[in-house]
């Protein structure tokens, strides 16, 4: 896989911010009452995390080791301000809904565990891509939350009526509040989790056994050449022997 393709790859399925590093969780909880909030939430993050991967990988050789972290907040909050000004002026209703956590996006754990553990050792070009990935894999997780939210708690998607427009339908308004935020991550996790164990690297279904996780060898598909119970007796062997050592070094 080419290594640029794979920092994309490793952003949004692999080591997705929201689903498996559970890294964000503030935002990711509190403003996806709406898809709306959770796209632009997830974009905004994303174009700060791609400026700073860029900005930290050019001047990695030039911060000095002891004021990297005050260097890489300096260079967040400038980039976050940017975009907290354009947002106020071009995305006013947007900036609103999200309030108070624009401005957090200075200290997002994705953000300077980015520029810590990549941008800071590995080329410009590289660190943007990872910036990519891992901004799209947060936004595309703060998205299907909100999508869930505003579908099940208020019958919309992006302010339209979807479920709403259907005579009888009763918004399950408990989606829309905090226990709704925890449920949806909660089997969304949990979905994630069963994506990536039927996905090796390179993102192709694992070939799995049947019998042999279960260890009912009389299903398995590999009977005939699993060394399996081979490998079971030999270790069952070693571990007698072992125990029979101990016992006669007790007895001395």
């Amino acid at each position: 896989m080419n290594k640029y393709v794979e920092r994309l790859y490793n952003g949004v399925i692999k080591e997705n911010p929201t689903f498996v590093l559970m890294l964000g969780m503030c935002p990711t909880l509190a403003v996806t009452s709406s898809a709306i909030n959770g796209l632009g939430m997830g974009l905004s993050t994303t174009v700060v995390l791609i400026f700073a991967n860029l900005l930290i990988s050019c001047f990695r050789k030039v911060i000095p080791n002891g004021v990297r972290i005050p260097a890489y907040i300096v260079i967040v909050a400038s980039l976050v301000t940017v975009v907290q000004l354009l947002m106020q002026a071009y995305l006013q209703d947007l900036s609103k809904s999200l309030g108070v956590y624009i401005p957090l996006i200075v200290v997002n754990c994705i953000i300077l565990g980015r520029a810590e553990s990549f941008a800071s050792k590995n080329e410009p070009v590289i660190s943007v891509f990872d910036g990519v990935g891992m901004g799209l894999g947060f936004t595309i997780g703060l998205t299907i939350i909100g999508l869930i939210r505003e579908l099940l708690g208020a019958g919309t998607l992006f302010d339209q009526p979807v479920l709403s427009a259907i005579e009888g339908f009763t918004p399950i308004t408990i989606f829309i509040m905090a226990p709704g935020a925890f449920l949806v991550l909660g089997f969304l996790v949990a979905g994630m989790n069963i994506i990536r164990k039927k996905m090796d690297e390179k993102g192709k279904p694992l070939a799995e056994p049947a019998g042999c996780l279960s260890g009912d060898c009389a299903s398995c598909s590999q009977a005939a050449t699993c060394t399996g119970k081979d490998n079971v007796k030999k270790d069952d062997a070693t571990k007698e022997d072992t125990k029979k050592e101990t016992a006669k070094s007790d007895a001395k």
